[in-house]
């Protein structure tokens, strides 16, 4: 009867039309989650069972490794001023996939967080379908992402920092590498391998600013999959050039690896499950921020190419 959430994944309880580019309704994308840093916002993830989320690999790069100086905010849209459904919850582990950047820049950039204890699903805690692997995708999916990223190139979210939702089309490899080609021809860095997948939305070019680094890329498919999780791209000035995602079908073997072998945590060692009791920042207006991307950027936190002389911001 009513109050009863199922256990499925990808499927919200609150429905109704979508619209890009305005603040999240509670409850839209009960995966979505907030990774804090020194109770600072620095990425997104995403739920994906209730004791493990995703997320990028860079996010952690330059920083601590220890899962003590990590937390997760789960069931709220906003950064601030949480509701009474949001969860804060502890890390017990990060395991990084061993292939991160070994290959090629950005390459492998997916790392898994477990949790000190499960969560239990609400109406507005709830997982994001896994893809199944090698997953043939066509090009009119209905996908989205979201994150706490700006609405534009200077326009920065003010508190409360309310989630932003974009609609986006998935981009073939190849057609991406032809555009990346072109802005950078004396540089094959910034490719787009098979672990990853292209994304934008050709007619606003804003998508791009409504996301973080880590957060997701689900389509629909019946339910919401998860089908990647963004890495890199172009600032929103360059709104012809896709937004780059790792390509969690590619890593789907690994995740269900990870999650069968990797002992259950320790519960007794677990600080307690609490209410958000302060206000955080965003990453923008941290003394944390970090190196690898400016307050500027339209993805916080996302690899942001610019001048290939320049490399990275």
């Amino acid at each position: 009867g009513q109050g009863v959430v199922s256990t499925a994944c990808g499927r919200p309880k609150v429905m109704g039309k979508i619209y890009g580019g305005r603040d999240v309704l509670a409850g839209r994308w009960p995966w979505q989650a907030s990774l804090m840093y020194h109770h600072t916002h620095i990425c997104g993830a995403v739920l994906i069972d209730s004791l493990w989320l995703v997320s990028t690999a860079h996010c952690f790069l330059n920083k601590s490794q220890a899962p003590a100086d990590y937390r997760v905010l789960l069931g709220s849209t906003q950064l601030h001023q949480h509701g009474q459904h949001a969860r804060e919850v502890s890390l017990s582990r990060i395991i990084t996939h061993p292939d991160f950047e070994k290959l090629h820049p950005f390459g492998s950039d997916i790392t898994m967080l477990q949790l000190h204890a499960p969560v239990n699903f609400t109406s507005y805690i709830a997982p994001a379908c896994l893809p199944s692997p090698g997953m043939q995708l066509s090009g009119n999916l209905s996908c989205w992402i979201t994150g706490w990223g700006m609405l534009t190139e200077d326009q920065h979210l003010h508190s409360p920092f309310r989630l932003q939702e974009g609609n986006v089309n998935l981009i073939e490899n190849q057609v991406c590498n032809m555009l990346y080609r072109r802005k950078f021809s004396h540089s094959k860095t910034y490719f787009v391998q098979e672990e990853m997948l292209c994304a934008g939305n050709f007619s606003t070019g804003k998508a791009i600013c409504q996301g973080d680094s880590g957060g997701p890329l689900v389509c629909d498919l019946s339910a919401w999959v998860l089908v990647g999780l963004a890495s890199w791209g172009l600032d929103c000035q360059h709104p012809i050039y896709p937004s780059v995602f790792t390509r969690v079908d590619y890593f789907t073997g690994w995740i269900n690896k990870i999650q069968r072998l990797t002992p259950p945590p320790d519960p007794t060692s677990a600080p307690q499950t609490q209410f958000p009791d302060q206000p955080w920042q965003a990453a923008g207006s941290s003394k944390h921020d970090t190196a690898l991307a400016s307050p500027q950027t339209c993805l916080l936190l996302l690899f942001v190419l610019r001048d290939p002389q320049q490399g990275l911001w």
